[in-house]
């Protein structure tokens, strides 16, 4: 059982600066890797980066050297700096993280907005 909170979105010009937050509850100890979705009105949700248990990164080419994703296991939480905005990054960014050893459960957060001007 795992609940997972974002925090730290809003509103900036292109090319500013925002920093995500996503704080893990319950059992964070059997979170294996965290990710970043986001969407955007009328669009799929897509992945934007993803970090495992060990450190290991993976983003999105759209967001590759403009983001980058950290997280701090004793603390459960994950984090997503956010440089270099644009307005397609428009979009409400959802935390997510997987657990277990077999049997996979994904837990998600409600979403946080980011909105990114001209």
């Amino acid at each position: 059982q795992v609940r997972l909170a974002e925090s730290g979105g809003g509103l900036v010009q292109s090319g500013g600066s925002l920093r995500l937050s996503c704080a893990a509850s319950g059992d964070i100890a059997s979170i294996n890797t965290m990710y970043w979705y986001r969407q955007a009105p009328g669009k799929l949700r897509e992945l934007v980066a993803k970090i495992s248990h060990g450190g290991f990164t993976v983003y999105a080419e759209s967001v590759k050297g403009r983001f980058t994703i950290s997280r701090d296991n004793a603390k459960g939480t994950v984090s997503l700096q956010m440089n270099n905005l644009k307005p397609e990054d428009t979009a409400v960014y959802y935390c997510n993280a997987d657990t277990g050893l077999v049997a996979v459960t994904d837990y998600w957060g409600q979403g946080i907005q980011v909105t990114v001007t001209t």
